[in-house]
């Protein structure tokens, strides 16, 4: 019989009015039980220019982000080329290819879904939502966008309680990282 895999939830990033905001619940589970409730799964990277946070297996997502790490020192002012790398990597990689995680990463031009299977995903409307609650975070965000009073700090942390409101995965222990301004 197979172990339960550890598995840190949900992220939502927003590129709103020249500002990026990523939230991060601090939930991580264990098959079906809640192990900890204020993990940290953001990260700011390349100097305090690019926002990372991961969902899924804990173990293969602290692995991605070393790996992204190391693309984001090779290209500092490149995300773009950096997230590539990462794909492409992620894809050819016998080992990465079997990695259960995703990674959001964001700076102020671009936002990024590094997905398992090694697919690179850039949204059209600048939001990123991975996790268990990732579907509930993303329907929130969109619906809150629009509303001019609201900053992308402000969208992703109520989209975000939300999403901790409906998914049994998501908490409401958020995180919350901005570039910007």
């Amino acid at each position: 019989m197979k172990p339960p895999t550890i598995h840190a939830t949900t992220i939502l990033t927003v590129r709103k009015n020249g500002r990026v905001a990523m939230a991060g619940d601090g939930q991580v589970t264990v098959g079906d039980t809640v192990m900890k409730a204020n993990a940290t799964k953001l990260r700011l990277l390349a100097n305090g220019k690019v926002l990372a946070g991961f969902a899924g297996a804990a173990a293969d997502a602290f692995t991605l982000f070393e790996k992204f790490e190391e693309k984001i020192e090779r290209f500092p002012d490149n995300l773009s080329r950096a997230a590539v790398e990462l794909a492409k990597d992620w894809r050819s990689d016998r080992v990465l290819r079997r990695l259960d995680a995703l990674l959001a990463v964001a700076n102020l031009e671009h936002a990024f879904l590094l997905s398992g299977s090694g697919e690179l995903i850039a949204p059209d409307d600048g939001i990123v939502a991975i996790g268990s609650g990732g579907n509930y975070a993303l329907a929130a965000a969109r619906a809150l966008i629009g509303d001019a009073a609201l900053s992308a700090v402000d969208v992703v942390r109520r989209a975000m309680e939300i999403a901790a409101e409906i998914c049994i995965y998501t908490n409401a222990n958020i995180q919350v990282l901005e570039l910007g301004g």
